[in-house]
């Protein structure tokens, strides 16, 4: 499907939310060590990335990655570093993206967020994300809201 999404359109098809997943879940799986370096032993953004890839696959429904989501979102809750955070977040809002498109839209904005003092770090990732998203998705994650 080649066809550019409706920016209005927060859901989109489930077509539509798998291909997106597949480009946030590979943001967040770099921002992932981020959130590790301060809590190694807590697996709830790492489930939610095994989450949306499992819905990727089609063996995973919807609700259940979302609570997988959730579960990334309370992790961030605990963090205190403002890159675990924000690493967190990226996980949940990737995982997010199987029950909403719109999620996406938060990826390269907690992302900004996981690189407090150091632009360039920060500048390098937010660049690699947009050289990846896929094509017709660029307004729709960008310039979407």
């Amino acid at each position: 499907m080649d066809t550019q999404p409706d920016d209005t359109d927060l859901r989109l098809s489930e077509t539509d939310r798998r291909e997106l997943v597949e480009w946030t879940v590979a943001c967040a799986e770099r921002m992932l060590p981020l959130f590790l370096a301060e809590r190694p032993d807590d697996a709830r953004p790492r489930e939610a990335l095994e989450a949306a890839q499992a819905f990727m696959r089609g063996d995973l429904e919807i609700d259940e990655v979302r609570e997988r989501s959730f579960g990334s979102h309370a992790a961030a809750r605990e963090a205190s570093d403002p890159s675990a955070v924000a690493a967190a977040r990226v996980c949940g809002q990737a995982a997010a993206v199987a029950h909403m498109a719109g999620h996406a839209r938060q990826v390269p904005r907690y992302t900004a967020k996981a690189f407090p003092g150091d632009r360039s770090r920060r500048d390098e990732e937010l660049a690699w994300q947009r050289m990846r998203v896929p094509e017709r998705f660029d307004r729709y994650v960008y310039d979407g809201d």
